[in-house]
């Protein structure tokens, strides 16, 4: 029983801190209709930051700096690289396309930078531990459920109570209505991927927290562990992503925790259950848990 509240902690923890990236994933898709796949190079950036700068700025400060630094680099991709001055929603395919060789440019010239080492991001958790009962949990675990929760609140405040949150909504119902309504697209759209990249720039923190080793140039492709989850809830949904990244979180926990005795499907299937959940999921409700099925005139 210990050992299963401890698989369920570390999956609560590890699905809280892919909320925060797959979040990213969905308020992209909602503002602009694109797929970024450049998604996990802009979380290893921030980790990077964060790794480069606590060492002169502490670790609020360089997390800080890397928060609103990454939010700039995600603007600007979205401003300088992808828009062009065109809004034809049309064009969101070949956007998404040009995001993976963005993702191809910033993730090889990050890998060159860090090399084979490992980087310690100067988090105040250390390899701490907390016992709750019989139960032991490492701090920077309950950490990222705490800071997840609180940042997820807000940003689902943002959703619900700011005029951005209404005119992304309102942009993503019907986007030459919201146009005609005097929504302008280009700020929604731009802060949209400014809050995905400083999302993604927190979520690297924890990532690379005890008991991870610290960041490697490989750290960025967890965010594809995110994918799964943004696809499960349904791409256009935010409480979706949040209950995909939970079970995902969940189901990689509890299938590395009882490995042994899943030892029939193979040893590197822990690596590959989001998306088989992934799968699972979408034979039987193809849009996701939260999708809806849209219209469609003829």
């Amino acid at each position: 029983m210990t050992g299963f509240l401890d698989h369920l902690l570390n999956g609560l923890a590890l699905g809280a801190v892919y909320a925060l990236v797959a979040l990213g994933f969905v308020v992209i898709f909602k503002a602009s209709g694109v797929l970024n796949f450049a998604h996990g190079s802009l979380l290893l950036l921030g980790g990077y930051l964060t790794a480069v700068l606590h060492d002169d700025l502490g670790f609020a400060g360089a997390l800080a700096a890397a928060v609103v630094t990454t939010a700039l680099v995600a603007g600007a991709m979205d401003r300088l690289l992808l828009r062009g001055g065109d809004r034809d929603p049309r064009a969101a395919h070949v956007q998404t396309i040009v995001t993976i060789g963005v993702d191809i440019v910033l993730v090889t010239d990050l890998a060159r930078r860090i090399g084979g080492d490992l980087l310690a991001t100067g988090d105040p958790w250390g390899d701490s531990v907390t016992r709750l009962g019989s139960v032991t949990v490492a701090d920077s675990r309950l950490a990222a459920i705490v800071v997840s929760a609180v940042v997820i609140g807000a940003v689902f405040a943002l959703f619900r109570y700011t005029a951005w949150g209404l005119s992304l909504r309102a942009a993503s119902e019907d986007l030459e209505a919201a146009a005609l309504m005097g929504v302008r697209l280009t700020r929604v759209r731009m802060l949209a991927w400014c809050l995905a990249g400083a999302l993604a720039a927190l979520a690297a923190v924890f990532l690379a927290a005890f008991p991870a080793p610290g960041l490697e140039r490989t750290t960025g492709q967890i965010a594809l562990k995110a994918f799964p989850a943004a696809i499960l809830g349904g791409m256009a949904s935010p409480p979706g992503a949040l209950a995909g990244s939970l079970l995902i979180g969940l189901t990689e926990a509890l299938v590395a925790g009882y490995q042994s005795e899943l030892h029939v499907l193979g040893e590197g299937f822990g690596d590959v259950a989001p998306y088989a959940v992934m799968v699972l999921v979408l034979l039987v409700r193809p849009t996701g848990l939260f999708g809806a099925k849209g219209a469609v005139r003829v």
